[in-house]
């Protein structure tokens, strides 16, 4: 499954981005257990807030870190999709 550019996605029931200030990580906070989100990650996962769509979310990764669209539209694409598979977000 594919995530297209004007899905607008949400974490799923139980699961959100929380910062650890101890450990000075991102984690993906799940029924019973915790992923770390590596950096690139939680720079895409702090943007996903169910209310803008995919597009605006890689726009403003583009111009954040000044990246071609192109790469950062591909890369943003295949984490989403992954978690969408494992039941973190829905579309």
């Amino acid at each position: 499954m594919s995530v297209s550019e004007d899905s607008i996605l949400k974490f799923t029931r139980g699961h959100r981005l929380q910062h650890d200030r101890v450990r000075d990580v991102w984690l993906i906070q799940a029924p019973e257990k915790a992923f770390i989100a590596d950096p690139i990650a939680a720079a895409i996962l702090q943007l996903v807030d169910g209310a803008r769509p995919l597009s605006v979310l890689i726009d403003t990764l583009a111009e954040t870190y000044q990246a071609p669209r192109e790469t950062i539209a591909g890369d943003v694409q295949t984490l989403l999709t992954s978690l969408i598979e494992q039941k973190v977000l829905s579309a």
